[in-house]
Formats: C-alpha cells, structure tokens, sequence
C-alpha cells in the first residue's frame, strides 16, 4: 500500500514528530504521537464509524444470508385419517367428546377400563384403532371393542352378597368390617354350573351401590364397570326392593306420602311404591338410592324402620342365599 509522509503541526516550541499516513480516507498509521485537533464533524464520524463496526453488517438486499436461528419446537401431532376422530393432544381443544366417555354412556365399559383400552389399543373408532388417551370422536361415531378387551370382560367376574348386619357396605369405617372382607372360598354357596373362587377375583372388586351397616340382603359386588354403571350411573333406572319392619302408627295419607311427596335433603324424592305386606311389614321399591333414604322417609311420616333387608336388584333376587355367603351372578342372570 503506497503512503505518504506529511508534517503536522505541534504546540509552539515542541518538534513536529513526522508520521505515515495511508490512502486517504483511511485511518492514519500513527508513527507518535499525534496532535491533530479534531472537530465535532471528526468526533461524530469516528464515532459513528465507531458503532458501525461494532453493531452487526446489514447486507444489500438481495445478498443471500444465513438462517436465522429459532426455538426448537415439538411438531404437532399428526392428525388421524378418520374426520369423525381429532386428538387434543399438541392442538387448541377440538370438536367432539372424548372416546373414553363415550365409551361409558353407551355401556361398553367404564372409564376407567376405556382409558385402558385404548393404551393397549383395543378400541376401534369407524374401523381406526386408537391408542392415544383423550382421542375425541363424534357422538355418533361406530366404537368397537377388539377381541382382547371382550376376553377381559368375561374374565371379570359380579359378585352377590347377602350381606349381615354388622358390615359396611363401601369404604371401611373406623371400627367397623368392609363386607368384601367375607369373599372368603369357606362362604361360597357353590352350585354345580359356578366356577370356583379365586384370589383374582379379588382385584379392583367394588360395591355397586350402598347398604348401611344396619340393614342386612342383597349387595352386588363387581369387578365390572358395565355392571357398576348400570346400577348406580346417574340415568340408572334399576329398581331396588326392601322388605321394612316398623314401629309407629301409619295413616293413608302417610303412606301416600311415602309413596310421592317426600324430600331429603331439600331434594324431591322420585316416585317410589310403598304398601303393607302385614300389620309391622312394609315392601318398598326405589328407583333412587340416597343415604339411609328408607329410614329417613319412615321418620318423617312417623314411623321407626327396626329391620330393613334388601331382596332384589332389577331382576336379581336374593333367593335362598344364605346369610354371610356369597355367589357368582349367572350367565344367565342380568339386572
């Protein structure tokens, strides 16, 4: 690079240092020294120049750049062939209702056991096998359980329980005995055409409905959600017969209230259908199951309930089931 060697001028009686300078419009090669006197024109371009070279070049349109760098992000799901079935999962909520719950309202199952279902991909939804959890369908969509599910669905056995008094019926309260607890092998009341008990048949056994620790019959208990549903899902609409022995004077308009009329709880009772068996036996049928219900619409027509015992549920009945045992519900029983 070719350069150019000029005086400068210094302050009066100092020597004047000689220093290179390059092309022009190039910043001095300084060899000392320099006491050049810099102007505000000078400060503002060396300062801009200055913030020019520190800030990021901007290339002329045109100039082919570099990506630019952004987030990873987890691609969407991809969405499923079928376009009577969305997925929630990656995406805002979508149309539909969940399979699972479907599932339930159409008896197949309960939501639980649907939710399992569909993990090991058991379910067909208009002939798509799903194994997503939270699948959404169309109301009306065609569901279908594979064959491996229906397998598990024979393999769960319903339990019915003449229960005594004495025992819970649901949850064990401080105290007291759980009525499952005499699901015992010694309590079955076998009968050639029943298969024998095993400890499987323990697993996930629960209470389909309540009988207080006072009263005494027929308790179902299942490892079936389909059962479960049917006798204690909101739109149920199975009857429950009981057999009550009172204490206390009845009136005919007492007992047309205990028929229609009655609330608990601030709640309207449904109609249920209450008449005289004998002077101190009354027969009940429900098509509602609140907590104590019997005794507490008896108290309040005046009357005592001193023994209450169940006897059928839908089409079961209790039969000659002695008291403490236990059998399995028949092929050929259904409520």
């Amino acid at each position: 690079m070719a350069t150019t060697t000029r005086k400068t001028l210094g302050l009066p009686g100092q020597a004047r240092p000689e220093e290179r300078v390059a092309d022009p419009g190039r910043r001095p090669v300084r060899g000392g020294r320099s006491n050049i006197k810099r102007n505000a024109a000078t400060e503002d371009a060396i300062s801009t120049s200055t913030l020019v070279k520190n800030q990021p070049q901007q290339k002329p349109r045109g100039t082919p750049s570099r990506a630019p760098v952004v987030a990873k992000t987890r691609p969407l799901a991809r969405p499923l062939s079928s376009p009577a079935i969305t997925s929630t999962l990656g995406k805002p909520p979508q149309s539909g209702v969940r399979i699972s719950k479907l599932m339930a309202e159409r008896g197949l199952c309960s939501r639980r056991e649907a939710d399992s279902y569909i993990e090991r991909g058991w379910v067909f939804v208009d002939g798509e096998r799903i194994t997503e959890l939270g699948t959404r369908a169309d109301p009306s969509a065609a569901i279908k359980l594979d064959k491996g599910a229906r397998a598990a669905q024979q393999q769960q056995m319903t339990i019915l329980l003449h229960k005594p008094v004495g025992y819970v019926s649901g949850q064990p309260e401080p105290g007291f005995t759980p009525a499952v607890t005499l699901v015992l092998p010694e309590n079955q009341y076998c009968t050639p055409d029943t298969p024998r008990f095993h400890a499987s048949h323990l697993k996930g056994l629960a209470p389909a409905g309540r009988l207080d620790i006072d009263s005494t019959g027929l308790l179902v208990l299942t490892q079936d959600g389909r059962v479960a549903r049917q006798l204690i899902g909101e739109n149920t609409s199975v009857d429950k017969e009981y057999l009550v022995r009172v204490e206390g004077r009845l009136d005919a308009r007492g007992l047309a209230l205990l028929n229609h009329g009655l609330s608990l709880d601030d709640r309207k009772l449904k109609p249920a259908r209450v008449e005289w068996l004998n002077e101190d036996q009354l027969r009940f049928v429900l098509n509602e199951g609140r907590k104590r219900q019997i005794r507490r619409m008896c108290e309040l027509v005046g009357l005592r309930a001193v023994g209450l015992k169940r006897v059928r549920i839908g089409k079961v009945k209790l039969g000659d089931l002695p008291l403490g045992q236990w059998r399995f519900l028949r092929d050929d029983e259904s409520f």
